[in-house]
């Protein structure tokens, strides 16, 4: 008798001590749990060995890109459900790794529970993790060599694919929302003209731009307000594409795309700098020499746009780990800091601090439109990538919305200004209104 999810959901409730509240179906066709709720699907035993070697969401992950694990019915009511047990919980309560193994096995409960669940996971040996989890790179942190491979594995998987997720805006960072009835390509254009109007921008005004991606930033402030850049990424792939771009725009005499590293930008200074979902790349160990590098580039007067995502603060800032899913397979290196840290350290670099915007609720639509584009082109999203890939997508940013949504994360511009010995920052009174 195919009795599979009822033991797993027996074993479930046991180990974490409160309902499921998501019905499960086994790789037997079993079902077990609350009816009318999304269905989590354990297709192969093969998931069950991933979370007894890695226990918690690197564990988990894996499944999921492996398809071990799968949902049917709503992805975002699914994760919502979950979220209390892996996202919601303190980090210390947090099973991740072999000291959190250790410290289960002492739990007589939890060792009950491992012997059932030995009972189901057929042969016990590691499986090895899915093709598509970034290798652990070699050395320090944030060297000049290891930022060039972490962006190449989040950036370079082809033109194409982002083109499905993105949309014709090809903008990858929060888009900024009239309504939630703008189109996705109204609501990032209307980001693109908040950054240049922030920075002043109009012609001649010779702008850098940080992390350009596909050159939507610097084609907008080019093309309407006549701006000069030089935008600079650590992708080829997303340079190769931004200068067919501006060729095309007839703004290649305007637009210069470099892969070059910001650190290596010596042919300052600049009017301005629009640094637009790059700074979450920089490390915490790093980020005072980018503020200073930045402030450096610019001239008296210089303004800097920095467009970065946010976590809440911890009470312990030592504790703070890095997600392991996001790490091993989005943006490996990756780190957030709390906005206060951010402001404070571009006013340390020597920067004056003059508005702070979030937009936190912006980046929660903007990632619902990029998972619907996913979903609705995803049979040519597998056919460019891999079946894994495009599920780390989908896991990735519809996670990732509800965690704006929960006020888990949020993403702030600042405007910072390397204010001259006068004191005239070159502002108006009243930088902006409030509805």
């Amino acid at each position: 008798m195919a009795e599979a999810a009822r033991r797993l959901t027996a074993l479930a409730e046991r180990a974490l001590g409160a309902p499921l509240p998501l019905r499960v179906r086994a790789w037997d066709r079993s079902e077990s749990g609350p009816p009318g709720t999304p269905v989590l699907i354990v297709r192969r035993r093969r998931a069950l060995r991933r979370l007894l070697w890695q226990p918690g969401e690197l564990g988990l992950a894996r499944a999921w890109v492996a398809g071990d694990l799968d949902v049917e019915g709503d992805l975002y009511e699914a994760l919502g459900l979950l979220a209390g047990f892996f996202w919601e919980r303190d980090d210390a309560a947090r099973p991740t790794g072999p000291t959190a193994v250790l410290k289960a096995l002492r739990d007589p409960e939890i060792r009950a529970v491992g012997r059932e669940l030995l009972k189901l996971t057929g042969p016990w040996t590691p499986p090895a993790p899915p093709a598509e989890e970034a290798r652990r790179a070699g050395g320090p942190l944030h060297t000049l060599r290891r930022d060039k491979q972490a962006i190449s594995h989040h950036y370079d998987v082809g033109n194409t694919f982002y083109e499905h997720v993105l949309g014709p805006s090809m903008v990858y960072s929060c888009a900024y929302w009239e309504s939630p009835e703008s189109t996705l390509e109204e609501a990032q254009r209307a980001k693109l003209d908040l950054v240049c109007r922030k920075l002043a921008l109009k012609p001649g005004t010779r702008l850098l731009d940080v992390g350009c991606g596909w050159g939507s930033m610097a084609l907008h402030a080019a093309r309407e307000y006549g701006a000069d850049v030089v935008a600079v990424t650590l992708s080829e792939e997303q340079a190769a594409y931004a200068r067919k771009r501006a060729a095309e725009a007839g703004l290649a005499d305007r637009i210069e795309v470099r892969v070059q590293d910001y650190r290596e930008v010596s042919d300052g200074p600049f009017d301005a700098v629009s640094s637009i979902g790059m700074a979450e790349h920089v490390g915490s160990a790093r980020y005072a020499e980018y503020a200073a590098g930045l402030y450096a580039l610019l001239r008296p007067g210089g303004r800097l746009l920095n467009h970065q995502i946010a976590r809440r603060p911890l009470k312990d800032e030592d504790g703070y780990r890095v997600d392991e899913f996001i790490d091993r397979y989005v943006f490996p290196d990756g780190e957030l800091a709390p906005v206060g840290r951010t402001v404070a350290q571009l006013e340390e670099a020597g920067f004056e601090v003059r508005d702070v915007e979030a937009l936190r609720e912006h980046y929660a639509l903007t990632l619902r439109r990029w998972v619907a584009n996913l979903e609705a082109h995803w049979d040519e999203a597998v056919r460019l990538t891999s079946p894994g890939r495009a599920r780390v997508w989908r896991l990735y940013m519809a996670a990732s919305a509800l965690s704006f949504e929960r006020n888990r994360i949020g993403v702030n511009q600042v405007l910072a200004i390397r204010t001259p010995e006068s004191g005239d920052p070159g502002l108006p009174l009243r930088t902006r209104s409030w509805n």
